[in-house]
């Protein structure tokens, strides 16, 4: 069924224009090929139309224009920049403030830094990118398990980048079987999925129906490309895991996927979940 109208949005990976790309110099210092030296978005082969002119001058403000243009009620973003801190300062009924571990090496001060961003900003989730940590740490690695524990503790969940990433960097830390023994060993742990799980995509539907705990968004794929096993897994047995996820400004414009986002099968009683539903319920948006 094409996507009812007026279901109002949960984007879980929205952020601001930046001026240049510096944002991604920790993934530079990783890439080893002249191609990524080359693009100006170290993973920008994959993304041909990657919105980069938009103006700077106050983006809050270009933000939500176009959050109202696709009905997106509230949108996920960071506490570590000066700009989302203002977001989350002037509209808290628009932002919901997000950590992110930038370098689990650190165990001490990672867990440090989250739970003075829980105190300080009431963070509703953190996130982590396995492979664009230097040197990597993979999802199951003993430098996580603090940081998941500090997540429980604080009932908050984490998205964690999983599968192979965009950026040419190594993947063997986001496979996708690695989340498995994660959940083994953290039962509670609320754990969702980020950029699509490729090639795994498969396991990823098959380990969400083992453990209760464990979801999927979509950020970083516009809807034409939402794999095919997740949009079945979705229709069948999985309506209450897959979330909603962007990745404005960072590849794809809201634009583009709403323009897409009409044509995707879900069936009817899925949309309100996906849209926002589950987004709601595993932030705690209500509580």
């Amino acid at each position: 069924m094409a996507m009812p109208a007026g279901i109002p949005v949960i984007d879980t990976m929205i952020g601001f224009p930046h001026e240049g790309f510096a944002q991604y110099d920790f993934i530079r210092k990783q890439t080893r090929d002249k191609g990524s030296e080359e693009m100006e978005f170290p993973a920008e082969y994959m993304f041909k139309q990657v919105p980069k002119d938009l103006p700077s001058g106050d983006p809050i403000s270009v933000t939500l224009k176009e959050m109202d243009r696709y009905n997106i009620e509230r949108g996920l973003v960071g506490v570590s920049d000066e700009t989302s801190r203002l977001a989350l300062k002037k509209h808290p009924d628009r932002f919901i403030p997000s950590s992110d571990i930038s370098d689990p090496n650190d165990i001490t001060g990672s867990v440090r830094q989250l739970r003075r961003d829980h105190d300080e900003f009431g963070i509703k989730a953190t996130g982590v990118f396995p492979a664009g940590t230097f040197p990597q740490v993979a999802i199951d690695a003993p430098q996580m398990y603090p940081i998941y524990q500090t997540c429980v503790d604080l009932d908050i969940p984490i998205f964690c980048t999983a599968g192979i990433p965009g950026p040419r960097l190594k993947f063997a830390v986001q496979e996708v079987s690695r989340i498995d023994t994660v959940m083994y060993d953290f039962p509670d742990l609320v754990f969702i999925t980020r950029h699509g799980c490729e090639p795994w995509e498969k396991l990823a539907w098959k380990l969400m129906l083992k453990w209760p705990n464990l979801y999927y968004s979509t950020s970083a794929f516009a809807p034409k490309h939402y794999p095919k096993e997740i949009i079945d897994f979705a229709n069948t047995r999985g309506a209450d895991k897959i979330i909603y996820a962007g990745y404005f400004p960072m590849g794809l414009s809201l634009e583009r996927i709403f323009t897409d986002m009409p044509h995707v099968p879900f069936k009817e009683e899925v949309w309100p979940k996906f849209l926002s539903g589950n987004a709601r319920r595993v932030l705690k948006l209500d509580a």
